[in-house]
């Protein structure tokens, strides 16, 4: 099968802004690369779109192809929207406990059928392979991030960086920050700055952020080999990977990246002040990218960062989240507001709860 036969890229060159409220909030230039406008919500769209690509490139007779995913959240929504845009269907298992809003979510989005059972993601992935899968010769399994094809996808994102960043008179970024889940965007990352072969990028930081109860890199560094979480046990629910791609691990090692991990009321007030800052609401799988902006952790974790420094935060993202959400968390964290920036000149600082109170 030619690639002229397939429709254009089942994602989208999303664009790169610099932000002034959060660039005074963190005391150094701060460009925001905004994967939450990608079609699926995400910028799952760039790995899970390049694998379905790849998948039916690759086929014997792709006119029968048929994706599966068992994912219920960013995942399986990135599969739904690409299969869509690649013109075949796609079936996504989810567990029972799966929000009736994520579910909504995908059959919106065009999915061929969403199928509920089990208690949890091994028992809804069971079922798929088992029952599903093998009764289909035209099935093809969609995992949610640990695949080379879908570290490809992601690491298109640099090289759309560092052209933007040209296109604006920029010379490149000196940092960027990006959560882990099961690690697939951070291959993407380093893989892309490998890929640029100039000084900046030999040069560039790469900081990956964690929330505290999904910390599954963050402890495999520490002790030097892959460690499994006994449960994920944080609100960023899409980073709930209890154990980290061989792959991730591997390149962090290889390229000494920054680690650190953040509370969920971190996680948590990174959304809320985003969507004040910026009108745009992320969940707090991406919240904690922006957190470290407001209170004082970027300049911790990176003290090399000048204030004429460049850093590109990856918006990931997420379509679990909706106004209410954020309304639940600020009442239930709002506390935190006394530990970041009160900057009058950052507008988030003046919609902020008076002294940290809760809302009522």
């Amino acid at each position: 099968m030619g690639s002229a036969s397939l429709p254009s890229n089942p994602w989208i060159e999303t664009p790169l802004i610099e932000s002034s409220a959060l660039s005074k909030a963190a005391g150094c230039r701060i460009f925001l690369k905004l994967e939450n406008l990608q079609p699926s919500g995400s910028f799952k769209s760039r790995g899970i779109g390049a694998l379905l690509q790849h998948s039916l490139l690759n086929h014997h007779n792709p006119n029968v192809v048929h994706f599966y995913c068992s994912s219920g959240g960013n995942a399986g929504l990135a599969c739904v929207s690409a299969a869509r845009t690649l013109n075949r269907p796609a079936t996504v298992v989810v567990p029972l406990i799966t929000k009736p809003l994520m579910v909504a979510k995908l059959r919106s989005a065009g999915a061929y059928e969403v199928v509920q059972v089990g208690e949890n993601w091994k028992a809804a992935d069971t079922y798929l392979q088992e029952r599903l899968l093998q009764n289909d010769e035209g099935g093809v399994y969609v995992p949610p991030f640990d695949h080379p094809e879908i570290w490809e996808g992601h690491s298109t994102l640099v090289s759309e960086v560092a052209r933007q960043l040209q296109d604006q008179g920029e010379e490149g970024a000196d940092a960027m920050v990006c959560s882990v889940g099961g690690g697939g965007l951070l291959c993407g990352v380093l893989l892309g700055l490998e890929r640029q072969h100039c000084d900046w990028s030999k040069a560039c930081k790469v900081l990956a952020l964690e929330t505290e109860g999904a910390e599954s890199l963050h402890k495999s560094l520490q002790q030097g080999q892959l460690v499994t979480l006994p449960r994920i046990t944080t609100i960023a629910t899409s980073l709930g990977a209890t154990r980290v791609a061989q792959k991730a691990f591997d390149l962090a090692q290889k390229h000494g990246i920054t680690s650190a991990v953040l509370s969920d009321a971190e996680a948590a007030m990174g959304c809320w002040r985003f969507a004040d800052d910026e009108r745009i609401m992320v969940e707090p799988a991406c919240g904690i990218n922006l957190a470290v902006c407001y209170d004082g952790r970027l300049k911790q974790l990176l003290p090399e960062l000048t204030p004429k420094s460049k850093v590109v935060i990856v918006v990931c993202g997420g379509s679990n989240v909706t106004l209410q959400t954020l309304m639940a968390y600020r009442n239930e964290y709002g506390w935190i507001e006394k530990s970041t920036t009160n900057d009058a000149e950052v507008p988030s600082t003046l919609s902020a709860p008076p002294n940290g109170c809760h809302v009522r």
